[in-house]
């Protein structure tokens, strides 16, 4: 069995694999743990409300866009399962041609999506929309490129900012689209959030297709923890909650046999 950990901003997403079939799906506050102890505690007692033997994990591969939590994650799996864990980071593996400027600034959970999203669709160009704590927009090419995109903050950041940032507006539930005319200041705060969202990723795909594969429709697939608000939309052709999930299972057997091998 395989571990898998995304670990964000905001949250843990976990997962574990039978062979190359997800078996388990998890999320918690990333706020929760902080210290080694506390991750391998939280991860052992998840196992086991799911009936899985910890020491059935004979890998664990993981990505984080928060650097400090890495050495902390690196001895929890030291210290509870027994084993050091694949990270996916700068230098391995990953089959993908980077693109950027400076390939060390693409965050290791859009590598993770891209890896998994090409090989859901060899040979095809795609866009992968990640609605987490930020919304980012990765164009991969046919060839495997790894073009770039666009970030822009989420809908949880959103929200907070009109809270903090304004004297007489409440936090709200984040919610699927209704009505765009709200009666309401909280159905106005949630037309607002969910429309304004809408728009701006929609415009972003428009140009983004024009300008990255020349008005050719590309794939283009959801995931991330608000994806499935935009289920039915015409944002994207396929929603893939776990594709960090599979990216990471990816990239651990990619690099079993290639350490420190970049492509």
């Amino acid at each position: 069995m395989m571990l898998t950990l995304d670990v964000g901003n905001s949250q843990i997403f976990g997962g574990v694999f039978l062979g190359e079939s997800l078996t388990l799906q998890f999320r918690m506050s990333s706020g929760q743990a902080s210290t080694s102890d506390e991750y391998g505690l939280f991860l052992r007692n998840i196992l086991k409300e799911n009936e899985i033997d910890f020491r059935d994990i004979k890998e664990i591969s993981l990505c984080s866009v928060v650097p400090d939590k890495i050495h902390s994650l690196k001895n929890g799996c030291r210290k509870y399962f027994d084993m050091e864990p694949f990270i996916l980071q700068a230098g391995v593996k990953t089959g993908l041609q980077i693109k950027y400027h400076n390939p060390l600034e693409v965050g290791s959970d859009r590598i993770a999506d891209a890896m998994a999203a090409t090989h859901l669709y060899p040979n095809t160009n795609l866009i992968v929309i990640d609605f987490g704590t930020a919304t980012t927009i990765e164009a991969i090419s046919a060839k495997r490129e790894f073009l770039g995109g666009a970030i822009l903050p989420g809908l949880r950041i959103s929200m907070e900012m009109l809270e903090q940032r304004t004297s007489r507006l409440p936090s709200v539930e984040i919610v699927k689209g209704g009505n765009v005319v709200g009666r309401s200041t909280t159905e106005s705060i949630q037309s607002g959030l969910y429309y304004g969202h809408y728009g701006s990723v929609r415009e972003i795909l428009r140009q983004t297709t024009l300008q990255a594969f020349n008005g050719k429709q590309p794939k283009v697939i959801g995931t991330g923890g608000f994806a499935s608000l935009f289920a039915g939309t015409d944002l994207f052709d396929k929603e893939v909650p776990e594709l960090v999930l599979k990216g990471l299972f990816l990239a651990k057997k990619m690099n079993e046999n290639s350490k420190g091998e970049k492509s």
